[in-house]
């Protein structure tokens, strides 16, 4: 692991997964790799479930991470990988605010009804 992402989602992640992989830290694990590859789901069942993680093993074959969920642990994963850059990401709120509720509510409304 060379580069934590801090920031939460909505924040340019996805932009930021596409430079880091362009400049060779990646491959870049984003919360649209938890959802294309879903044998990683378990291990971040466990971590929200209050488990320790094994940053390492969650890790194995990525050289960095950013969004969610990994941005929820960048501290854990930082005392894994000490010598990894920590990267925040930043947005205004309120435009923070509005893109959530245009795509992550949206999605989640959306699934709820259909």
């Amino acid at each position: 692991m060379k580069v934590i992402g801090a920031g939460f989602g909505r924040t340019g992640t996805m932009s930021l997964k596409g430079a880091l992989e362009q400049l060779g830290f990646g491959p870049s694990c984003h919360m649209i790799d938890v959802a294309r590859y879903p044998e990683l789901l378990p291990q971040w069942q466990a971590a929200a479930d209050g488990e320790a993680a094994d940053w390492r093993q969650v890790f194995e074959g990525w050289e960095s991470t950013v969004d969610w969920p990994a941005c929820t642990y960048w501290e854990q994963i930082w005392e894994t990988f000490p010598d990894a850059k920590v990267l925040l990401s930043v947005r205004e709120p309120e435009s923070w605010y509005a893109s959530c509720q245009k795509s992550i509510h949206a999605s989640a409304q959306a699934a709820a009804k259909g």
